[in-house]
């Protein structure tokens, strides 16, 4: 079979973000534009001939045609076989997990996250690399600036591989796999947790749960693992079925956009004890109970704190990292077990080479994503199954186990204000007038807070020593109160201002204020400081979690 070299023109706006590259569907659909991108990261990839590409995405508009162009790619590039998830399903967990599993020498995922899809919507494509995790800053710089010299790019003759049947296929020399994508996930599960006490759990009469897949990835595994492997009755996933416009809804798992679930359990005379929802690609998670929000920073703090109920778990954890912008709670449960803690960027890349040099077990962000060293990914279902397992062990309510956490441990009251679609001119004069005022602030009052020190956060890895700048402005004040200021590197319109707020409370009679109320005069000094209203014209966040 004769290989197609097609003459191209570069596209100079094909620059990675934190999680691959994002554009509307309709930017993806240009001429060339998803082939130029796809032949920058195999002009740069090193030790393709014969190797091993694993593929899949979220199901999303676009998912099944970019596939096709895909595999006719990796043919010609010289791939010896594609691991590719059965109609072109394949969570982002569980694909670093198959990367990891036949030492692959990466994957492509096909996924905007938690973004809207349909032909409207947005879509996306990243590279994880050989550890399972997304690609390292260096590697996407250079898939970045090959983008922008493309002349050509080689594809075999068309030769549509079907995609709904697992079996074994060629093209052009390489053998294709279609897999079962929930087979080799579900027998990492079973390994981490303890199913027998899960199971025995989800099938008493005295506990009720609904997990939303929000019509994304984890519709069939959660079908698989919650309803027959775990024996959950049927109707416990809602929206279990992957489609191309995720039911014309947001596949966001957070209060704004899971709202049929969050009915459920803050209904008056409810009787859910808890629910939880994931994302587009099925790594991220929500976590609720009856009445009950648990934030994501709380979460990783008393998964920390409980690690030892799990099995995989259960002689202890290396360490805890988090990004930067999340809440310091995990520091607090890192300090009392006597284990270092990292802080890192926001980017899950980060902490890859923590977890590849085992410095680390546990890891989160703030944007509703947990993690371990099972895969290089945040993993929404396995956070989900880490709290069943905690429940099946305590016996007790969501709300007791966070409450007692906090007891112990403080409240550190916490929120995100996302000021979305913004004028990107205007956000970046925001960000500069910001940027001016640092060097002045340490000293200064607001209210009744005193600004210990203000910067623009770096971090420098302590395994490789490499330096990452420029990843968000903080405010520190005295009594450990913090504000940060991001720009969000997910979103495909405009800009989105990411303003983060956190104040700790020791004290446990005051453990019941509402979060706004208690971050108020926070608040009001991240609009002050940043002239958010005059820059941005929004008087409020359009989201609030």
């Amino acid at each position: 079979m004769t290989i197609q070299t097609i003459k191209t023109t570069a596209y100079n706006d094909q620059k990675p973000g934190t999680s691959g590259l994002r554009k509307s569907v309709k930017h993806f659909k240009k001429p060339d534009y998803l082939q130029t991108f796809v032949q920058a990261i195999f002009n740069t990839l090193e030790g393709i001939e014969g190797s091993t590409l694993v593929l899949g995405g979220d199901g999303r508009y676009f998912n099944r045609e970019a596939i096709q162009i895909i595999l006719r790619m990796a043919a010609a590039a010289g791939f010896g076989k594609v691991l590719l998830g059965q109609g072109g399903i394949l969570s982002t967990p569980a694909a670093s997990n198959l990367i990891r599993k036949y030492a692959a020498l990466g994957g492509i995922i096909l996924s905007a996250s938690h973004n809207a899809g349909g032909p409207e919507g947005d879509f996306g494509i990243k590279f994880n690399g050989r550890n399972g995790g997304p690609a390292a800053e260096s590697l996407t710089e250079a898939i970045f600036a090959t983008s922008q010299t493309i002349e050509e790019y080689r594809i075999a003759p068309i030769q549509p591989i079907p995609l709904d049947k697992t079996g074994h296929y060629e093209l052009a020399g390489m053998s294709i796999e279609v897999i079962d994508p929930v087979d080799d996930y579900l027998e990492l599960m079973e390994s981490l947790f303890d199913f027998d006490k899960i199971s025995a759990l989800l099938q008493s009469d005295n506990f009720k749960m609904r997990f939303d897949a929000m019509h994304a990835v984890t519709g069939p595994y959660a079908h698989r693992i919650l309803e027959e492997r775990l024996g959950a009755p049927t109707g416990t996933v809602l929206h279990g079925a992957p489609l191309a416009n995720f039911g014309g809804g947001h596949p966001d798992p957070n209060q704004a956009h899971a709202k049929e679930l969050m009915s459920l359990l803050y209904a008056r005379n409810g009787n859910i004890d808890f629910g939880a929802a994931s994302d587009g690609d099925g790594d991220r998670n929500m976590i609720l109970g009856k009445h009950f929000f648990v934030t994501p920073s709380d979460s990783l703090a008393i998964l920390a704190a409980n690690a030892t109920v799990a099995p995989a778990y259960r002689n202890g954890i290396a360490g805890i990292a988090r990004s930067m912008p999340t809440s310091q709670a995990p520091d607090r449960v890192a300090a009392k077990l006597g284990l270092p803690c990292f802080e890192t960027p926001t980017g899950w890349k980060f902490f890859g080479n923590l977890l590849d040099a085992g410095r680390i077990t546990l890891c989160g962000e703030e944007s509703f994503g947990t993690g371990s060293d099972h895969v290089r990914e945040k993993d929404g279902l396995w956070a989900v199954l880490f709290w069943l397992n905690l429940l099946a062990e305590k016996q007790d309510s969501v709300e007791n186990i966070v409450r007692k956490h906090w007891a112990e441990y403080g409240r550190n009251y916490y929120s995100r204000h996302d000021y979305e679609e913004i004028d990107l001119k205007a956000a970046n004069e925001l960000f500069s007038t910001l940027q001016d005022q640092l060097p002045e602030l340490a000293g200064k009052t607001f209210g009744k807070r005193t600004v210990s020190s203000a910067d623009n956060f770096a971090y420098t890895d302590p395994v490789d020593g490499s330096v990452s700048k420029n990843q968000g402005i903080r405010i520190l004040f005295a009594d450990g109160a913090r504000i940060i200021f991001r720009l969000s590197g997910t979103g495909t319109q405009g800009a989105t201002l990411r303003v983060y707020l956190e104040s700790y409370e020791a004290d446990s009679s005051k453990h019941d204020q509402d979060v706004q109320e208690a971050l108020a005069d926070l608040i009001e000094t991240a609009g002050q400081l940043a002239r958010i209203e005059e820059f941005t014209g929004r008087e409020t966040a359009d989201v609030i979690t």
